[in-house]
């Protein structure tokens, strides 16, 4: 009899082989995992997620997200370098101001899936 340690686990070891080969075949080389894990990272800062909410609508400045976001220039240039370093955020230069955006479709994807995601009922 198997010892339950109070997890919903099997009452019998039992390794099922045709599985495992489906999943191995399918596994994501431990780099790409890694990275993975890092790209997550980035979503588990609440200011960050604000900051990709805002360019999700709209192409703005570090001065409207200031604003917008009612914190300091200086906090979020620092947050926008973090995203721009893990390739969420795009920026270009027009004059003397700098715009940020959302770097691709992807990211505004993966914001609206996690928001439906916990919506849910």
């Amino acid at each position: 009899m198997a010892i339950n340690h109070g997890c919903e686990c099997c009452d019998d070891n039992v390794i099922h082989p045709a599985l495992l080969k489906i999943v191995n075949e399918q596994m994501p080389e431990e780099t790409e995992l890694y990275d993975l894990a890092e790209l997550f990272k980035m979503f588990g800062d609440s200011t960050r997620i604000r900051i990709l909410f805002v360019l999700s609508e709209a192409e703005v400045c570090v001065c409207d997200l200031a604003e917008a976001l009612n914190m300091t220039q200086s906090a979020i240039s620092h947050q926008l370098k973090i995203l721009k370093q893990s390739k969420l955020v795009k920026n270009r230069r027009e004059g003397k101001s700098i715009f940020y955006s959302l770097a691709d479709e992807h990211v505004k994807s993966i914001l609206e899936l996690g928001l439906e995601h916990i919506e849910e009922d």
